[in-house]
């Protein structure tokens, strides 16, 4: 039995492999297996209850089946024996992925263990371009629908990940400073005289979500892409890596390798990476009651009051 409550052998059903051996990898929002079988590996998704709708979950295999089919290397659906890409296994929703070799980028709170870290970036940069590219190139199908990292879906009354400046445990002090942050950030993100390059997004692009296979490098774990701001791409490469000795160059390398392929304007990137900070401080609170969440909580809180409050008094 997964930790979802549902036998992975029972979710796999729907495609049925023969003699699959089946491993359990890792479990946040959805609980992820590693099947084995003749025909080659895959990986095993059981959805989080309630995170995202059937609707979502469909449009999110459509557009990683697009960007397989446009020469991205992502995780490419596979379509059950009915032809669907998403099943229904009682009340759980189950996809299968091709399995992609690789070892993650790094590890959150690690220094960096790579030969050459500025080339992984540039290499980076060059992916997530490549990425809104293809993305803009596709025609979306009729129904797909996402989340929205727009202004509402950052700093508006019901965020994509939650009000950050009402986290219950936040001081006067702390819910104020986060108020105000959200004001200006409002306000400068409406009052721009050309519109940000918008369009999908992975928005989870941190360091467990890249693969190094050799030089290439794969995208994983689309859950929470949807339309948004492109800098937020960028921002959330770079803020698990602000205390690397190496940020400067890091930076550098992923901007260089983004524009590379596509032009952008990286004015506000420092706003983007407070914005992406500040997220961290919502989506933890329906979270607080989890094994080391009080923890995870005060380091996200920290980093987002020393970036929020460094674009308040005009020091990014």
């Amino acid at each position: 039995m997964s930790p979802a409550g549902i036998d992975p052998r029972d979710a796999l059903a729907p495609w049925g492999p023969a003699q699959a051996e089946v491993a359990f990898v890792a479990g946040r929002e959805n609980q992820v297996f590693r099947v084995r079988s003749p025909a080659g590996d895959f990986a095993l998704r059981i959805r989080r209850h309630g995170y995202r709708s059937d609707a979502e979950l469909l449009s999110e295999l459509q557009w990683m089946a697009a960007l397989d089919q446009a020469g991205l290397p992502v995780p490419r659906p596979l379509p059950s024996r009915q032809g669907r890409l998403l099943e229904a296994v009682g009340s759980h929703r189950v996809d299968l992925l091709h399995w992609l070799p690789g070892r993650p980028l790094g590890t959150s709170r690690q220094p960096l263990a790579l030969d050459d870290a500025p080339a992984v970036f540039h290499r980076l940069g060059q992916a997530t371009a490549r990425l809104h590219a293809a993305s803009d190139a596709w025609v979306r199908p009729d129904g797909f629908t996402r989340c929205a990292w727009d202004i509402a879906g950052l700093v508006g009354d019901a965020p994509v990940w939650g009000r950050f400046w009402d986290n219950p445990t936040l001081d006067l002090p702390a819910r104020q400073r986060f108020q105000a942050f959200r004001d200006l950030a409002t306000q400068v993100l409406q009052q721009q005289a050309l519109p940000l390059d918008q369009g999908l997004i992975h928005a989870d692009l941190v360091r467990e979500n890249v693969l190094l296979d050799g030089d290439r490098l794969v995208l994983l774990d689309f859950d929470d892409g949807g339309f948004g701001y492109r800098l937020f791409d960028l921002a959330t490469s770079l803020l698990k890596n602000l205390d690397e000795p190496q940020y400067p160059a890091l930076k550098a390398a992923l901007l260089g390798g983004y524009r590379a392929v596509r032009p952008i304007d990286t004015a506000l990137l420092d706003l983007f990476i407070a914005l992406r900070a500040a997220t961290y401080v919502g989506w933890i609170v329906p979270r607080l009651a989890e094994p080391g969440a009080a923890a995870r909580n005060r380091r996200y809180i920290d980093t987002a009051q020393r970036l929020c409050g460094a674009f308040l008094d005009g020091r990014p």
